[in-house]
């Protein structure tokens, strides 16, 4: 009795996985992870290649590879500041394409949609007793100018 409940637990885990698996979104994400490493291996190339020997230039001839420093202790590590600088412009190179696309996405997406009609917004109903309120103030009013003339 024990294995018919381990196997209906196992036969409803994977009808949920397969469930999961043929949805939409997940294979949509699974190409958006794919395509995401390709565009990270363009960014990192033109960070490389092309920024970080402009910039070490501009900044007279400094090699932003080997910059960084030996810590005096144990084993001297080195602490590549240049690759961390490189990994920061990288990331930020990133973020702006990923907003841009983003950006041009939504304006598409947003372009084919016709704007909604503005709503015309209807008066609050008056609850009866201010009504009723109402109706009081304007009698008395009523009755004190007839009674000055």
């Amino acid at each position: 009795m024990g294995n018919e409940k381990k196997s209906g637990v196992i036969s409803r885990f994977i009808g949920e996985f397969k469930e999961f698996i043929s949805k939409g979104s997940v294979l949509d994400m699974a190409v958006g992870v794919i395509v995401g490493g390709a565009f990270t291996s363009i960014i990192n190339s033109l960070v490389d290649d092309i920024l970080m020997p402009v910039i070490g230039t501009i900044l007279l001839g400094v090699n932003f590879k080997s910059l960084g420093f030996h810590i005096p202790w144990g084993n001297e590590p080195y602490i590549n500041l240049g690759g961390f600088l490189t990994a920061v412009i990288t990331f930020l190179l990133t973020a702006l394409c990923v907003f841009i696309f983003v950006k041009v996405v939504n304006t598409i997406r947003n372009f084919h949609k016709k704007p909604e009609p503005p709503k015309e917004e209807k008066p609050a109903e008056v609850p009866d007793d201010i009504k009723l309120l109402t109706e009081i103030r304007d009698l008395l009013i009523q009755q004190k100018n007839s009674g000055e003339k």
